[in-house]
């Protein structure tokens, strides 16, 4: 019996790993530069913009400053250069950046978000080897199909935003921690980086920071329980008490080196962080804004306990302030004020592929009961939990961008049941009938992925009757707007409800606001942005839409009517 030589095989996996990247990027780059500015990029870019020519930390200081820096790397490309008059505020900047430094903001946005675009490839590779080192071959080719079809991972990974980045970076640190198991020393460095990056990309990777440096403890833990020779030299030549005399005394032991190896993953971190700081201004020279929330109690406590710059800590001040604000949220047909805990598993329940949903359930399944895939569960699954919970407790119910790690983890875990023991060949035909049922559903989306919403809630066109904002109207879609007015409805009157960072005059839609206008005076193209339309129950809006008739929409991000 002949078999297949080893090169071969490699050869093809790796070949299928560049296939199902190529088409990932061939779907971000199609969205990158089909979508117009939404609302958070503009006040990214701006401040990447400062950061790099200014040295300054001033703008959207809410967020630190790595992926900001890594938005600049694209821009460095590009000819925009900030003005020393310039005043104004973030949202100001991004507004000037776009439409008054003399640049194109179509390329301007696809110079920023290409290096999300790239990050977000590099990212794909972190998910196959993390999965790859838990089920092998077939489950790390499993668990990137998965991410390379994710309409959620495709929409913000085309982005400017932060969203993608700090997911991705808080994946590779654990997948740093999870190969520290068998050798702790080259990997938890690399783990404290990955950590580090996170917690200098987006303050919400704090919730994660605590899990990491658990999990680090556990690795060091399981390296120093195989045989001596091999735990001397994964715990750096720190030999353990063995014999049962000496088994509590080694315990402790154990546990202390786990413990410094997790200090130590913890300065590293830290050390990032300040050299992402430091990286913009080395004088770290820093101006609170006037209007810098007041933070009192546990919250105090934290934000004085951080070892952080001090606008780091100041930027969650900021964070805090935007908490205790009441946002309007929107979900199943229902406005409300605040948020609700059960808004961010909702929201991916309407908005994760249902085969990709069966394949996580079952991988949670697969890795909690077979014994040899028992060990990654704190890796994977607990992170996931945690974050999870985390994100339910924020008062902004704007999006599953919030959650973007699901994707990326619970790749992971499905990718266990590539391995499961029982009846194999009928599992792994099922995985595989289920893993196409997710490529086909993402393709059906294309070039939409930004509204997705899989197909029990009625796909992407139903997806602003359930949810709003980044979930499916981000302002993305006005260039799109702007060219199917000028194919299909020429020299008519628009009456436009936009909402979104983009200037309608730049793209020559000529528009009246039908909102003040007496209604009867409201003749020809009623269009309105479907964050808007879904949250008018009632009122002037709603009373213009009901004696109007849909004839178009545009992206599933904006409708219109005829009237």
């Amino acid at each position: 019996m002949t078999t297949t030589p080893r090169w071969l095989r490699r050869g093809l996996l790796a070949l299928a790993v560049a296939a199902l990247l190529a088409q990932m990027a061939a779907a971000m780059l199609t969205t990158a530069v089909g979508q117009t500015s939404t609302i958070d990029e503009p006040v990214y870019a701006g401040a990447a913009l400062v950061q790099l020519q200014e040295r300054s930390l001033r703008y959207n200081p809410e967020h630190p400053p790595l992926g900001k820096l890594i938005i600049g790397a694209g821009l460095s490309y590009g000819d925009a250069r900030i003005d020393p008059g310039f005043v104004g505020n973030q949202t100001e900047l991004g507004r000037w950046l776009q439409y008054e430094s003399g640049q194109d903001p179509a390329r301007t946005m696809l110079l920023a978000r290409l290096p999300v675009i790239v990050m977000t490839l590099l990212f794909g590779l972190v998910v196959f080897g993390f999965a790859r080192d838990v089920a092998g071959w077939l489950g790390g080719l499993a668990a990137l199909t998965l991410y390379a079809f994710s309409p959620d991972v495709i929409a913000h990974g085309s982005l400017a935003t932060l969203d993608a980045l700090v997911s991705g970076f808080l994946i590779t640190a654990l997948w740093m921690v999870w190969r520290a198991r068998r050798r702790p020393l080259p990997y938890l460095p690399l783990a404290g980086l990955a950590l580090g990056a996170a917690l200098a990309t987006k303050m919400s990777a704090l919730a994660g920071a605590p899990v990491v440096l658990a999990l680090a403890t556990l690795s060091v833990w399981h390296a120093t329980r195989q045989s001596p020779g091999e735990a001397s030299s994964a715990t750096g030549g720190i030999r353990v008490a063995s014999g049962q005399g000496a088994r509590g005394a080694g315990r402790r032991r154990v546990l202390a080196v786990g413990v410094a190896a997790a200090f130590g993953v913890g300065l590293i971190a830290v050390g990032v962080v300040w050299a992402s700081y430091l990286a913009v201004d080395p004088d770290l020279v820093w101006v609170a804004p006037p209007d810098l929330p007041a933070v009192h109690g546990l919250r105090a406590l934290l934000v004085d306990a951080l070892p952080f710059p001090q606008p780091y800590r100041d930027g969650m001040r900021v964070q805090f302030g935007f908490e205790d604000g009441k946002f309007g949220g929107y979900l199943f047909g229902r406005n409300y004020s605040g948020s609700l805990w059960y808004y961010q598993p909702a929201a991916l329940l309407v908005k994760t592929p249902l085969g990709m949903l069966a394949l996580w359930l079952a991988g949670v399944v697969a890795m909690l009961s077979v014994r040899r895939l028992r060990a990654a569960a704190p890796y994977v699954l607990l992170p996931a939990a945690v974050l999870l919970a985390a994100a339910m407790t924020g008062d902004r119910d704007f999006g599953t961008r919030y959650t973007l790690f699901m994707p990326m983890l619970l790749a992971v875990a499905a990718a266990a049941v590539a391995v499961v023991p029982w009846r194999p060949g009928l599992v792994r035909a099922a995985m595989a009938a289920l893993v196409l049922f997710v490529a086909i559903s993402s393709l059906r989306t294309f070039p939409y992925y930004l509204p997705y919403s899989n197909e029990a809630f009625g796909g992407p066109s139903k997806t602003y009757l359930r949810l709003h904002d980044s979930n499916v109207d981000w302002g993305q879609d006005l260039g799109r707007l702007a060219e199917r007015l000028r194919t299909r409805y020429p020299d008519e009157q628009i009456w436009l409800v936009y909402r979104g960072s983009g200037e309608p005059d730049y793209y020559e839609i000529k528009f009246r606001d039908p909102l003040r206008t007496p209604p009867d005076e409201v003749r020809g193209l009623l269009v309105v942005s479907n964050s808007t339309l879904a949250k008018a129950i009632n009122g002037p809006l709603a009373d213009l839409v009901a004696t109007s008739t849909k004839i178009d929409d545009v992206g599933h991000s904006i409708t219109i009517f005829r009237r």
